[in-house]
């Protein structure tokens, strides 16, 4: 019976994601470009300047400051996606599906800046008066009471995309093969499910902090993160540096042609590498513009420049550092692995011995930083549905799923959250297109008046 729904559950998630997804993400994120005029590339610097705290002001509306907000948001996309996803992508589409996540992260940078402009323009209050952003505020603030069952679709879909599921497995299936097997012990169904509950109890701890204390915990976090993690990485890289060019000539010849390995087609593999980045980066889905929507800030645009600099730090550098170790040490070819054990062969293979610990040490912060980050999320949709009153109950279903998620399969998961981020897209893009005059003439406004200062 359980068999039967993950087989249903993978034949909705492949059909979910066809033409109408791809058109939606990627034409949604060239209209962007285009219609932002390219300011959101042509200004990286400022937004840089942002981050650094330059034009923060404690007495302005919000949670959390720019660096939080983004190093909360980077917590639910600098993660498993990183590791594990781009270990999915290449299994399953082969090198050329990192192409097309480029191409979609690319053009995800003006999709962040939109989404998260609004997050911060749009703000509503929940029913405890608590000031809040996210697609179902800047859909009924800035498009009226009347598209609020829009809101509630998206919120709903929102609290099982954000579920624990994928980086509990993963983080289970580190442990069990790096540190369970290799030391002896055995691995069945009962130790996963220990494992899984061991981290449930820690995710629980600090999720009942609130934002505040995710903000600080993430914020320390991530940057260490993303330092070892890089750092290994790009040893791994260049300890093979006569096979990073044909890495890169593989990349782009099975972009348009299709992997005969893997039986490909180019659509499926363009299809593979836009729904691995939507993992990656979660441009257009929705989570990013909650825990941006928290800044303290009343520049919507000032937020959005900081947010787009998400896309870029996850996707274009962090996944392309980890999909060229998977290619250049040949670990991707291991057609009997999966998920994050490929990248765990890579490691291990340049790094004899240690080089699988180091990667265990990294996806625990990666998969625990996510799993901090999202709560937030999840609590944030109940409350918009249910009132804020209840939002709290949020943590403990998440905190149960995690053990779920431990034991269950990693096709199903990943079908059951790709079902999740392609239903939210919808109404994120779509309302995001109506309200993107609003944006441009703020966008216009604001940097006339930045030129004035």
């Amino acid at each position: 019976m359980l068999d039967k729904m993950g087989e249903i559950i993978v034949q909705i998630s492949n059909w979910v994601w066809g033409t109408p997804v791809l058109i939606l993400l990627l034409g949604g994120g060239l209209f962007f470009l285009l219609y932002s005029r390219l300011i959101p590339f042509r200004y990286i610097g400022h937004a840089l300047g942002i981050l650094t705290g330059k034009y923060d002001d404690p007495n302005e509306p919000g949670q959390l400051r720019h660096y939080q907000a983004l190093s909360t948001a980077l917590a639910g996309t600098v993660g498993m996606g990183n590791v594990s996803g781009v270990a999915v992508a290449i299994a399953m589409g082969g090198p050329g599906a990192i192409f097309w996540m480029w191409v979609s992260a690319f053009l995800g940078i003006s999709t962040k800046f939109f989404t998260c402009s609004l997050a911060v323009m749009y703000r509503g209050k929940d029913s405890n008066g608590v000031v809040q952003g996210g697609p179902m505020y800047f859909i009924t603030e800035g498009m009226g009471k009347h598209w609020k069952p829009l809101a509630i679709f998206f919120s709903i879909v929102g609290m099982i995309g954000v579920s624990p599921l994928f980086q509990a497995n993963q983080l289970v299936q580190v442990i069990r093969d790096v540190v369970v097997i290799p030391n002896g012990f055995t691995s069945s169904v009962a130790s996963n499910l220990g494992t899984g509950m061991i981290i449930a109890l820690i995710v629980g701890i600090v999720v009942i902090g609130g934002i505040k204390r995710i903000g600080n915990v993430t914020g320390r976090v991530v940057p260490f993160m993303v330092v070892v993690y890089i750092v290994t990485v790009l040893y791994i890289i260049f300890s093979n540096s006569q096979a990073i060019i044909p890495a890169f000539k593989e990349i782009f010849h099975d972009a348009f042609t299709g992997n005969a390995v893997l039986g490909g087609s180019l659509g499926a593999i363009i299809i593979t590498g836009v729904r691995r980045a939507a993992f990656s980066n979660e441009a257009g889905l929705g989570t990013a513009p909650m825990a941006h929507g928290a800044a303290k800030t009343s520049e919507p645009i000032r937020e959005g420049l900081v947010a787009m600099l998400g896309p870029i730090i996850d996707t274009i550098i962090i996944c392309t550092m980890t999909a060229l170790a998977l290619i250049i040490t040949g670990a991707w070819k291991n057609h009997a692995a999966d998920g994050i054990t490929l990248t765990a062969n890579a490691f291990d293979s340049s790094i004899p011995v240690y080089g699988k610990y180091i990667l265990a040490t990294c996806v625990t912060f990666f998969a625990m930083s996510t799993l901090f980050a999202f709560p937030y999320y999840g609590a944030k949709c109940l409350g918009f549905v249910a009132g804020a009153k209840y939002q709290h109950i949020y943590n403990y279903v998440f905190v149960a799923v995690v053990v779920v998620g431990a034991v269950a399969k990693l096709d199903v998961i990943i079908g059951l959250i790709d079902i999740a981020f392609a239903l939210m897209a919808f109404p994120t893009v779509l309302a995001t297109l109506l309200l993107s005059p609003k944006v441009r003439r703020a966008t216009l406004d604001y940097f006339t008046r930045l030129k004035k200062q």
